[in-house]
Parts: C-alpha cells; sequence; structure tokens
C-alpha cells in the first residue's frame, strides 16, 4: 500500500533537475526525518511549486509513495521567513549539507527538527552566527548517538578527541582545556577561546562520520574567504 502524508512541516535541503520537467528535492521533515521526493513538473515556466521549494523556508508538504523516492502532492509555504545573505547563506547551507550526508533516511528527528528552527532563527537574526552553529552541531551528534560526555570534564585537566575513544585526558597544555568543554556542554560561547575549542572539537567529530568526501559549503567558505 503507498503511503500517504498530508501537511507535514518539511524544510528543502536541496534540489535539483530531474528529467525534462520535474525536480528531485531532498527534505528534512517532522514526521519522516530526511526524504528525497519528486516534484512533478517543477521546472515548468510558472510552476508554482517551483516558487514554494526554496530552502530556508518553513513548508507544510504532502507526499506519497511505496519506495524511498516519493511523490510530492502539496507544497505551501506556512511563514515567509526573510533570505539568508552573505555569511548568514553560506551557515545555512553548511547546515542543510550535513543533515543531507548525516541523517538516515526516513527516520524522524523531532527534537533536531526544532533545532533547525532555532539555528535557521539565529542565522536570520544575525547575531552570534558562530554560537548558533557550535549549538547545532553539538545536538545533531546527540541525536545520531554521538554523546561526547563534555559535562564530565574535569576544569583543570586537559582533553584531546580520539577516533572510536572519543575524548580523552591528556598531559597539561596538549589538549583542550576542560573549563572549554564545560562551557561547551551549556552552550556558553562568549569567550573567544571556548569559541575555537568548539570549533576545533566539531571539526574532528564530524569529520570522522562524513569520511573524506569534503563538504561542498565549506568549500564556499573558504573561496569566500580568498575572493575578499
Amino acid at each position: 500500500m503507498a503511503q500517504r502524508v498530508d501537511a507535514s512541516a518539511a524544510y528543502v535541503l536541496h534540489s535539483r533537475p530531474y528529467r525534462e520537467t520535474s525536480l528531485l528535492v531532498d527534505l528534512f521533515t517532522l514526521e519522516q526525518g530526511k526524504i528525497s521526493a519528486v516534484a512533478r513538473g517543477a521546472r515548468r515556466a510558472g510552476s508554482r511549486m517551483r516558487a514554494t521549494l526554496q530552502p530556508f523556508q518553513s513548508l507544510h508538504m504532502g507526499w506519497q509513495g511505496r519506495s524511498e523516492l516519493k511523490n510530492l502532492s502539496q507544497a505551501e509555504t506556512s511563514e515567509i521567513q526573510p533570505p539568508l545573505q552573505g555569511r548568514a547563506l553560506l551557515c545555512g547551507l553548511y547546515v542543510n549539507e550535513l543533515l543531507q550526508r548525516l541523517l538516515p533516511v526516513g527516520e524522524p528527528f523531532p527534537r533536531l527538527f526544532l533545532y533547525y528552527r532555532y539555528v535557521l532563527n539565529e542565522l536570520i537574526a544575525g547575531v552570534d552566527l558562530e554560537g548558533a552553529l557550535r549549538t547545532f552541531e553539538r545536538q545533531l551528534l546527540r541525536e545520531l548517538g554521538f554523546d561526547l560526555g563534555l559535562e564530565q570534564a574535569i576544569d583543570d585537566r586537559y582533553y584531546r578527541y580520539q577516533t572510536q575513544q572519543g575524548l580523552v585526558m591528556v598531559a597539561g597544555g596538549q589538549g583542550i582545556p576542560g573549563r572549554h568543554l564545560l562551557a561547551i556542554a551549556n552552550d556558553d560561547y562568549r569567550e573567544a577561546d571556548v569559541r575555537l575549542s568548539a570549533k576545533r572539537l566539531m571539526r574532528e567529530v564530524l569529520q570522522e562520520l562524513l569520511g573524506d568526501k569534503p563538504l561542498n559549503s565549506r568549500l564556499l567558505f573558504i573561496k569566500s574567504r580568498r575572493e575578499k
């Protein structure tokens, strides 16, 4: 029996041409997590669905189908958000690419869905992009089963992340200070040194999950810096 979902909260992660007139769309949905669906006829001139299927916009989506590749039956904007621009746009592309690469298909992550809303709101506000990214990365790792045990760090000790072992204590001054890890556990990024430690830690852990294939969004970050 074909599965049918109506009016589910969703966001577009990525879309690309599919056959002559359609789009293949990757979605992050409240009810089924990450799914891929065909938006038939969405590339035709004047298609209402094409104009609706924009990243970073809160949508109500409907789909149906027996296989992993669904057919979109509904796409409506539920809340119009200001477009992301500049560095905030690059950060949004990075968040979307993480979800595309790391989330399993068809598994709901309702708590992470709320944090995705949070990080988009923070990117729109543009006050603390880095803190918002680190908070989202940590929650993503938790949802994927990577609890780093940051709360167990000792304030005056030092730690290093090691593949398949997690955080291990090391000689003084040779790793991340325990007080930084405790701050990260509380999403407290007021200190510049804590932000640097969090970026280093999250990059190391995520790299283990992502493998050798580079993130396209990270390459865009590097390119934008060179062009300044």
